[in-house]
Formats: structure tokens, C-alpha cells, sequence
């Protein structure tokens, strides 16, 4: 298969029996989007080795409710987790995206740039 997407920016997480990647990509119309890929090894009765992928794509248009729900979704786990005994992982929530005089929740992440040239 010929691709003429342009990879931009890759980053893997590894994480016990899955990896994680997040691929910055760029589209044949030149616009830049984000792949996050899950790939878990699994091993097969017969000693066999085989990966179980999945993929999500993000489109430009997306990036800031993305990046938003992210946002709460990571703040109610710290809850959650302060309320089981766990403590939170950080001394302070994430600000709300109404609080933050920086438009970007999760620090040195930025959606910025993706979507210009």
C-alpha cells in the first residue's frame, strides 16, 4: 500500500503487556492529526505470540473537546482515587478550562500547532 501521509511526531508508552502510540500525522491535504494506538501482546495456547490492536483517530476539529474531556475525566479519577485511600498523584487538581490562563490543561502537551501549516 502506497502512503503519502507524512509522520510527524511519534511518542510510545510502555505499560506491563501493552504499549501505547501516539503518532502525529500529516494528511495528504497537509493537515496534522493524532493516532493513539493500544497494542496488547497476547500469547496463544500453542506458544504462539499475536498483538491485539486499537486505534483512535483525531482530527484537528476535535483536539480542543478532546483535550477538555480529557481534562475533567483526569480530575474526577483523582477524586475517585483520593476517595478510595489511593491520594491523589498531584497536589492540585487540573484547572477547569475557565481558570487556566494557560489554554492547555495538560502542561507541555499542546494541540496548538496541529492544525496549521
Amino acid at each position: 500500500m502506497n502512503d503519502d501521509r507524512e509522520d510527524v511526531f511519534s511518542n510510545v508508552v510502555r505499560a506491563g503487556k501493552r504499549t501505547y502510540f501516539f503518532d502525529v500525522r500529516k494528511t495528504r491535504g497537509n493537515d496534522l492529526f493524532l493516532t493513539i494506538t493500544e497494542s496488547k501482546k497476547l500469547m496463544q495456547e500453542d506458544g504462539a505470540v499475536s498483538y491485539s490492536k486499537h486505534k483512535i483517530y483525531l482530527y484537528k476539529e476535535d483536539f480542543d473537546k478532546f483535550v477538555d474531556g480529557l481534562h475533567d475525566t483526569l480530575n474526577e479519577l483523582e477524586r475517585l482515587r483520593a476517595g478510595l485511600g489511593e491520594g491523589p498523584r498531584s497536589a492540585e487538581p487540573l484547572p477547569s478550562p475557565e481558570e487556566r490562563s494557560n489554554p492547555n490543561p495538560l502542561g507541555d502537551i499542546t494541540f496548538d500547532d496541529l492544525g496549521k501549516d
